[in-house]
């Protein structure tokens, strides 16, 4: 991410390749040789002078390949071979000689290993950071960047050569300078953010940003994971607009069959009418017949155009698992319970996903609305097979309800809303071969969709 740093820990590297190249064996029989050169120099300029600070360089070579423990006792043999050619002293002075020595020779091996591992752990997490597909950043208080890994240089589109450092990160992500700004305390913050960013050449796209801050005004700085979550987007919002466009024609069928089924009532009360009265020379009456003919065509036309049903293979554990994170929240801020006794092996059904997801979904909300009066707030999903058939059992401690005939009737005037919450569910779980009907309780409300398995 910075180019020095990267050529000093490569240089580094090589080093120690070399190094670790030679074996154990390689470096252990060095670091014999080292000592024996220092020890022997050492005795040829007798005690006047000492030669002990050498010692360091085979104490730091050898814990390149040295666990711990072995690297204290080779400071130890380098402390008594510094004592033995040591210049004269008194007794007190020769043991605090010794002893910071041996501390000394000690905490040299003991840095190269620490520093050993720190480079190790660099280099690891370099090599995550460069090969990660995200971009990886990190700015000043002013919002210039510092260091970015590849993928940030291709997420912004620069062009070859060219390098996001020294840049104001603001210029491609706007809220990470807004930020910025924000920083008041020195705790900084950590938090995620769904944005717009924009690349060099003007395109626009749509960023997930996961950043974090640290320091405060000038000494600031931010770091920040930025993935282009565009394509995802993009193919979320057409998979929604197929479900929408496609619940739509269930619906309007599913209307156009009510109607149908007024227009024929509405025709034999015509008929009966004319028989009664005599109506049929009346100009009013014939276009009154002829609104009720309109209005029956109209319906069979909206039936002709009626989606086919589908028909694929799901497991349900996940849709429940997923049902469950969109409601467990609200019903916990209530003070409910939800039981979910799912068993631990299911059968696949055919069905479509998102539409019961849509149409259990429904039912929840339904629940939830019930028991808000109730003293005993519970929703419960429970599973049978049986004959070819999967049963969802979805019930609640609630009321109970009043008029069970009247449940799948659109655009009933005592229901709450617009009553075409359960039709809708029905028509849906139909378009799948399925079957949604209310289960008599003695207590609360109990609701059955009916599955065909696929096994």
């Amino acid at each position: 991410m910075n180019r020095k740093a990267g050529i000093d820990s490569i240089g580094f590297q090589m080093i120690m390749a070399r190094c670790l190249h030679a074996g154990k064996a390689g470096i252990a029989s060095t670091v014999g040789m080292l000592i024996l050169l220092i020890a022997t120099a050492d005795w040829l300029v007798g005690n006047t002078v000492s030669l002990g600070v050498l010692y360091v360089f085979p104490m730091m070579l050898g814990a390149i390949v040295l666990r711990p423990p072995e690297t204290l006792v080779l400071a130890i043999v380098c402390a008594i071979l510094r004592w033995w050619f040591d210049t004269p002293g008194s007794i007190a002075e020769v043991i605090l000689r010794f002893a910071f020595a041996l501390v000394c020779y000690f905490s040299a091996g003991l840095f190269v290993t620490a520093l050993l591992r720190y480079r190790e752990v660099e280099t690891q997490l370099r090599l995550l950071i460069e090969s990660s597909p995200a971009a990886i950043l990190t700015a000043d208080g002013q919002g210039v960047v510092l260091a970015a890994n590849d993928a940030a240089q291709r997420m912004f589109a620069l062009e070859d050569g060219a390098s996001l450092l020294g840049r104001n990160i603001r210029s491609y992500l706007p809220v990470l300078g807004d930020a910025l700004q924000l920083l008041v305390g020195s705790e900084g913050f950590r938090t995620a953010a769904q944005c717009q960013g924009r690349r060099e050449n003007g395109e626009i796209f749509l960023a997930h940003t996961w950043f974090s801050s640290h320091g405060v005004k000038e000494a600031a700085h931010i770091s920040a994971i930025v993935v282009d979550s565009s394509e995802e987007m993009k193919d979320r919002e057409e998979q929604n607009l197929q479900h929408l466009l496609r619940y739509n024609r269930i619906t309007a069928a599913g209307l156009a069959h009510e109607v149908r089924n007024i227009s024929a009532a509405l025709a034999i009360l015509l008929t009966n009418l004319n028989q009664k009265h005599a109506l049929s020379p009346d100009e009013d009456f014939q276009g009154l017949i002829n609104l009720t003919r309109g209005l029956e065509q109209l319906a069979l036309l909206s039936l002709s155009s009626h989606a086919e049903q589908i028909f694929e293979e799901i497991s349900l554990q996940p849709i429940l698992d997923n049902l469950r994170i969109i409601i467990e929240s609200e019903w916990t801020s209530i003070g409910g319970a939800i039981r979910w006794p799912v068993p631990t092996s299911i059968s696949k059904v055919l069905a479509d996903p998102n539409g019961l997801l849509q149409s259990l979904l429904n039912l929840a909300q339904n629940s939830f609305r019930a028991v808000q009066e109730s003293p005993l707030k519970e929703f419960a999903i429970e599973i049978e097979e049986t004959a070819g058939r999967v049963l969802l059992f979805i019930q609640d401690s609630g009321p109970g309800v009043a008029s069970p005939e009247r449940l799948f009737r659109p655009f009933e005037s005592e229901v709450e809303g617009t009553g075409l919450g359960l039709y809708v569910s029905r028509a849906i779980v139909r378009s799948f071969g399925g079957e949604l009907r209310l289960e008599p309780r003695p207590a609360g409300c109990c609701f059955v969709i009916e599955l065909q398995s696929a096994n």
